[in-house]
């Protein structure tokens, strides 16, 4: 398991030991642990750790939702820890923001390193995406402020869209300015 850095948030003592020691076992190094939901939202931020083992009921939690706030700022994947005596729908609970994953009270051992080693491959497979998207809307705002730009030049220059392609490339190799950069100046200057 790739993974060095975890925080494991539960309340229940004798838990946080055996999954320290599984995951010891495991290959990971450093391995924090809070007993209530403050000092482990805390953790999490100061150490920014590769995944969070966290308690569906951690107290100190009331009225916050900690698997919400480490996945808004997207610090690391979740791994909800659950009690299956609780009366609770555990399909609300996997489509909370911020969960990658369930371990279930008691412990199963042979569950823990697929379940987390899953949480992990999606919690990047989620990263890989949104950069995808970001960059990507990135392309499309630079192809409409190009395409804006020439519509400029074409109408107050009498540019063909060809020739107004060219201009906009040739400013942009000349003064070692990206594309969009251009595109938002010759804007600025022809709108007016």
């Amino acid at each position: 398991m790739p993974v060095s850095r975890v925080v494991i948030a539960d309340s229940d003592l004798n838990f946080r030991r055996q999954l320290k020691d599984i995951l010891r076992h495991a290959g990971c190094t450093l391995i924090r642990e809070a007993g209530e939901g403050k000092s482990a939202l805390q953790i999490v931020f100061q150490t920014e750790p590769d995944l969070v083992i966290l308690e569906d009921r951690i107290p100190g939690s009331e009225g916050i939702d900690l698997a919400e706030i480490i996945g808004e700022h997207r610090v690391a994947p979740v791994v909800l820890a659950v009690e299956l005596n609780h009366q609770q729908n555990l399909e609300e609970l996997v489509r909370k923001t911020g969960v990658y994953g369930l371990l279930t009270k008691p412990l199963q051992e042979t569950n823990i390193l697929p379940v987390l080693e899953a949480a992990l491959a999606n919690f990047e497979r989620v990263a890989r995406l949104q950069k995808e998207v970001q960059d990507l809307r990135k392309q499309l705002e630079t192809r409409k402020l190009v395409e804006q730009a020439k519509g400029l030049l074409m109408e107050k220059k009498g540019f063909s869209e060809q020739e107004a392609y060219k201009y906009l490339q040739k400013i942009s190799m000349d003064r070692c300015l990206p594309l969009a950069r251009v595109a938002r100046q010759v804007i600025l200057t022809l709108k007016n």
